[in-house]
């Protein structure tokens, strides 16, 4: 399964903490967009799709949130819970996200600018579509 959790160094003192993501050292791919997922209510379960060709590194900056990743062969939980970790995940990944907690933020980075076609939206469609 294409994906990977990343420890990100940070860079500290007494002023506080600093973590840089930079394409070709830490961040497999360059950075075609960047969005935030915020003000998630509880119980809400967001995600519910893969990508066809769209890779995705994700750090959760506050709070925590539980993504579920989906190959079609296997499944796998990951929680994210302080902004020191990435979640790098490859194309062709059925992603789901639940458990957020209250006040979490997630900063998401796309290899891809939005394009709907980009998107598997149904799960049936994703088994058919990595089966071929």
């Amino acid at each position: 399964m294409d994906y990977k959790v990343l420890d990100l160094k940070v860079f500290g003192d007494e002023r506080g903490s600093l973590i840089s993501l930079e394409e070709g050292r830490n961040l497999p791919f360059a950075i075609k967009r960047v969005y935030y997922i915020y003000d998630t209510k509880p119980g809400v379960e967001r995600g519910k799709h893969a990508h066809k060709n769209l890779q995705q590194l994700i750090v959760c900056l506050h709070g925590s949130c539980s993504f579920v990743l989906d190959d079609g062969a296997a499944r796998r939980e990951v929680l994210l819970n302080c902004p020191d970790k990435a979640l790098y995940i490859g194309n062709n990944i059925w992603r789901e996200m639940k458990d957020f907690s209250y006040g979490a933020v997630l900063m998401v980075l796309a290899s891809q600018t939005y394009d709907d076609k980009e998107y598997i939206r149904d799960y049936n469609e994703f088994l058919r579509e990595i089966q071929k």
